[in-house]
């Protein structure tokens, strides 16, 4: 599929999506990081014409990472009227759930809290504006090695991308004229205070995972399934104890 077909696909997917809702949703609900994922998503919600709210969610944000999501804010609000852009400082709440927490302290429980309490606030916007929460993981992510937190960027009301590869998300970022330093950006899910990559943190690059996401015989292959297998949890339904009784 050439890569304007595939954002009208996506853009008349969502407002599919919101038409068949019982009460037609009446805003589309993004947060922006200033990575590649949120600002292509959040593009696409923009050309639906339908009110668009993005939100930049600092918590004890680098600056540069925080530099880029307000520049891609300012970017949509000046290119679409019907984009509302907004920062909700979270630093503080964080803080207070932190301390809260004292006796529970674990480093990566805290940093998965930052996109479970951005979440939250994506809800809160979305019940006051009757609108919908927009995941922005990509196939990558989701589906192929689940590289996102339970119940937080994963907690979303749908996933436009998340069929699309991070080099197909690259494709759209140009073709839509995202700014060249998002294109241009190291990937990271910004939930670290170091600021740690998502290779660092994977092992792999994008490209070696779609490699081996498309080619059992790729020498990744083993070391994709290894990432895959510790995050199925996060990619399968709940499980449930079923009862044998009606």
């Amino acid at each position: 599929m050439q890569t304007l077909d595939r954002i009208n696909k996506i853009k008349n997917w969502i407002l599919s999506y919101c038409k068949s809702m019982p009460k037609e949703a009446s805003a589309l609900v993004i947060g922006i990081s200033g990575g590649i994922d949120s600002s292509v998503t959040s593009t696409l919600c923009a050309l639906t014409g339908k009110k668009t709210i993005v939100l930049s969610m600092p918590i004890k944000q680098i600056k540069e990472q925080h530099d880029l999501s307000l520049k891609h804010q300012e970017w949509l609000k000046n290119k679409f009227s019907n984009v509302e852009g907004h920062t909700i400082e979270l630093d503080e709440v964080f803080l207070s759930f932190k301390k809260s927490l004292s006796k529970f302290e674990n480093d990566h429980g805290m940093a998965n809290s930052r996109a479970r309490l951005r979440m939250t606030s994506l809800y809160q916007a979305a019940a006051a504006n009757n609108g919908i929460v927009v995941g922005t993981g990509n196939k990558v992510e989701d589906f192929g090695v689940g590289f996102y937190t339970k119940y937080g960027d994963g907690g979303v009301d749908i996933s436009p991308i998340a069929d699309c590869t991070k080099t197909q998300v690259w494709e759209m970022g140009k073709s839509l004229s995202i700014t060249k330093e998002i294109l241009d950006a190291e990937p990271t899910d910004g939930l670290w205070d170091d600021g740690r990559t998502d290779v660092k943190q994977l092992g792999m690059s994008y490209e070696e995972l779609e490699k081996a996401m498309k080619d059992k015989a790729s020498k990744d292959y083993n070391k994709y399934l290894e990432i895959r297998k510790k995050n199925l949890h996060k990619m399968k339904p709940i499980p449930v104890c079923l009862m044998d009784d009606e």
